[in-house]
């Protein structure tokens, strides 16, 4: 006996509510039907079902092993199409949910790689506001979240860290100066996102050397420009209106045409985690699979940042006082150095 076809049948039958409606449904005859399962009531030694002439009726035992096989043939049914996917070329729809600015500065000019890789899978890509959850309804959600941990019914892998910093047109700079700490930018032209996740206060952290501890200075930025549209902050600042803070994966190309001018190389507004999510299924197919490992295959899943590595601007980080007298060669390390030729 076939237990696992039999296990079928019997949950069929269920479903249908009858020996012939589960004929009907599995192409076989009533009397196979009827024959696999009694077979499987006798090996199990329990009558499963109460026959009548009205109608089908659950036995104590039918009720509990039935919910049993469903969960087995559920099981069977995720391990076959998990296998097939592996094996399968990529091919289908493939829904996307992405931050409008990442989808812009950032997704587009890299689809076309993966549509060379995987020319049978088309993509539908919707761009939104900030995310900060899967949404169930796509294959995969780009998210850009701060400090606090994901929270969710999800799976989510880390692609990159993006560090939201200073920049402004070389031009604007030239007419206003090159402020050299955060607290002056209070005297220049700001152009300040109007978003919930966008706080009003900008608070400027300095990325510490070693045996040093973080410092922070929180500013008030003179507005010249609210919106909530970021490319519109973004177009305004290469115009030369004012001073913006960006993440770097939206300014990075600005930074390497020298378009804009990072300032203040030693402070960071905030970091984020970009993150590729999808909704947390035992099954995910092979486009999926395919697009969420060229996700991290192209971002890198990096520590550092990667948009300013490629710019030539990183966020230094400010000495340690040993370090600096090391540097002006003065102090125990550099007395250490000159001993031998003494």
């Amino acid at each position: 006996m076939d237990r696992l076809h039999s296990m079928r049948v019997f949950a069929k039958v269920i479903d249908e509510g009858s020996f012939a409606g589960a004929a009907r449904a599995l192409d076989l005859s009533p009397a196979v039907v009827t024959r696999l399962v009694a077979d499987l009531e006798a090996h199990l030694g329990a009558r499963l079902i109460h026959r009548t002439t009205r109608r089908l009726a659950l036995t104590d035992v039918g009720e509990t092993y039935l919910e049993r096989v469903r969960q087995i043939l559920a099981e069977v049914e995720e391990a076959e199409a998990l296998a097939s996917s592996l094996v399968a070329e990529p091919k289908g729809h493939l829904r996307i949910l992405v931050p409008a600015s990442f989808a812009v500065h950032q997704l587009a000019k890299h689809l076309p790689t993966f549509r060379a890789q995987y020319p049978k899978v088309t993509v539908d890509l919707t761009a939104a506001g900030p995310l900060e959850s899967a949404d169930e309804g796509y294959d995969i959600t780009i998210l850009i979240v701060g400090p606090r941990p994901l929270d969710g019914d999800f799976v989510a892998r880390r692609l990159a860290t993006t560090d939201v910093v200073a920049c402004a047109a070389p031009s604007y700079l030239d007419r206003h100066g090159r402020p050299a700490r955060p607290e002056e930018l209070v005297h220049h032209e700001c152009l300040v996102p109007n978003l919930p996740s966008a706080p009003r206060v900008w608070r400027f952290e300095q990325c510490p050397g070693r045996a040093r501890s973080p410092q922070a200075v929180e500013i008030e930025p003179r507005a010249a420009l609210t919106t909530s549209h970021v490319d519109t902050l973004y177009a305004a600042a290469l115009a030369g209106l004012g001073v913006v803070g960006l993440p770097s994966f939206i300014v990075e190309d600005a930074l390497l045409e020298h378009a804009l001018e990072r300032i203040l190389p030693e402070w960071r507004i905030m970091t984020l985690t970009i993150y590729a999510a999808m909704p947390s299924r035992k099954y995910v197919p092979a486009r999926t699979r395919a697009f969420m490992d060229f996700l991290i295959a192209t971002f890198a899943a990096e520590d550092r940042d990667p948009w300013l590595a490629a710019a030539g601007c990183e966020t230094r980080a400010v000495p340690s006082e040993a370090a600096r007298s090391e540097a002006a060669g003065s102090g125990p390390a550099a007395l250490a150095l000159k001993e031998p030729g003494t």
